[in-house]
């Protein structure tokens, strides 16, 4: 079968036939694409031997399977002109919920099938297993648990590829382990242009703005979680794929949380829903450089557009005069005003990380951002002992979303003014913006004139 034009580690991939097979590869190198690739001969080799082979693919979320699919092994099969049926269906899960189920048949019974991880779908068949990006599964070591006992039939492959995504998961363990049953593969950014991947560097690095996350996202460093706040196994735990969509927004209570940045750092906005115990994002509006008069205008779009019951802005510095505008407009009993000092830091760190630690927090999928924002956070002790909490300043700001959330999980945690009639929103979801749309456009829909002045 004539392959697509691959660069040389990805050929080194396809070209490794391990039972056992581990890559860590960088962001943007392709590794979905290639692990489909396999399957995709795979399966074809089955149906011109007129044999049917198994294949499950585990993705973090159904978004991501999809892609997988559609993006990865539906391409290579048209590409070899192979016939093929393809159909989703409801899978049920254990505690009664369902997910999607994308699936491909082939004429001779071969079959692949992509699913978001979790223990109830790895352990639900015998087949060859691809994990991708399975260090962004949630519970990995859980999945692990459930999956290896279906991969001990003898034959039976296991392809596993991601980026690094700190210490604290199975990929982690595999990936460091020492063994020699395990084939395993790695390439950076470095390593995938030097085999002609082309990609601009320098570009990419300043594109990133983190060094952090650039270190981890295309160098492939394991990050220190030693002092990081919130490690990534929390972060990942709590992002989940209907997040941070505004027309996911069903009438219920909002929570908001303000942290306000002019020319250096952030402005931000994070609304949350509360959906029983749960607080899921349902915007997360981010401006550096924006005016006052424009951080007003977005502030009164989302009373306009929430049941907004509570609002926590950030008061220090430059905050004084928001917040009071922002109380005369929309009442004090709906707008707090909090200084950030050592004390309300602390407080308000230590609750924001509780909620992830509960999982009674829903933030959105897979914005690297946002993660790289949420784990900057770290907790030092000052020269007396005291503790504070310190942020590399960069392109991203002092870990302003972070400080956003955490101000809108306090908000969330305090008795709740009673909505007047005048309060209600005017209109729910977000006009002038796509479903899957995750940042707000100040020039789109609605924008009420703010009345701040300086």
């Amino acid at each position: 079968m004539p392959r697509p034009i691959l660069y040389a580690y990805q050929k080194r991939w396809l070209d490794d036939t391990a039972r056992f097979k581990i890559g860590m590869f960088s962001r943007q190198s392709g590794k979905t694409y290639t692990t489909t690739l396999e399957i995709a001969e795979d399966i074809i080799r089955a149906e011109l031997e007129k044999r049917r082979v198994r294949w499950v693919i585990l993705s973090r979320g159904e978004r991501q399977a999809r892609e997988a699919m559609d993006e990865g092994l539906k391409v290579h099969l048209r590409a070899f002109g192979a016939a093929f049926e393809a159909f989703e269906t409801d899978f049920r899960l254990s505690d009664a919920t369902s997910c999607k189920s994308l699936e491909v048949t082939m004429k001779h019974g071969s079959r692949v099938t992509a699913l978001p991880a979790n223990a109830d779908t790895a352990r639900g068949f015998s087949a060859n297993v691809f994990l991708d990006e399975f260090a962004f599964h949630a519970d990995s070591r859980k999945i692990w648990a459930a999956l290896f006992p279906v991969i001990s039939r003898p034959g039976l492959r296991l392809r596993v590829v991601s980026t690094p995504n700190g210490k604290n998961n199975k990929f982690f363990d595999l990936m460091t382990g020492k063994d020699a049953v395990w084939s395993r593969h790695t390439v950076d950014i470095y390593q995938a242009v030097a085999d002609g991947l082309p990609r601009d560097i320098e570009e990419l690095r300043e594109g990133c703005g983190d060094a952090d996350a650039w270190a981890q996202e295309y160098e492939l460093q394991w990050q220190d979680e030693a002092s990081a706040w919130l490690p990534y196994d929390l972060i990942t735990a709590c992002e989940h794929e209907g997040a941070g969509l505004p027309d996911g927004y069903s009438g219920g209570p909002v929570y908001v949380g303000v942290d306000i940045g002019r020319r250096h750092d952030l402005f931000v906005i994070w609304v949350l829903e509360a959906v029983g115990d749960v607080l899921w994002t349902r915007e997360l509006i981010a401006r550096k450089g924006a005016t006052f008069a424009e951080q007003g205008a977005l502030l009164d779009d989302v009373f306009a557009r929430y049941r907004v019951l509570r609002v926590a802005m950030d008061q220090t510095g430059m905050g004084e005069m928001p917040v009071e505008e922002t109380q005369r407009r929309h009442g004090t009993s709906r707008v707090e005003g909090v200084l950030f000092t050592a004390a309300n830091k602390l407080a308000l760190a230590t609750l924001g990380k509780q909620a992830f630690e509960d999982r009674r927090l829903r933030i959105p999928l897979g914005e690297t951002a946002l993660r790289a924002d949420l784990h900057k956070l770290q907790k030092v002790s000052g020269p007396t002992g005291t503790p504070r909490f310190v942020a590399d300043s960069d392109a991203g700001g002092h870990a302003d979303r972070t400080w956003a959330l955490f101000l809108a999980v306090s908000a969330a945690s305090t008795p709740a003014a009673i909505l007047p009639d005048y309060g209600t929103p005017r209109r729910l979801g977000m006009a002038g913006m796509g479903a899957g749309a995750r940042f707000r456009d100040p020039d789109a829909g609605y924008m009420p004139t703010s009345r701040w002045s300086f």
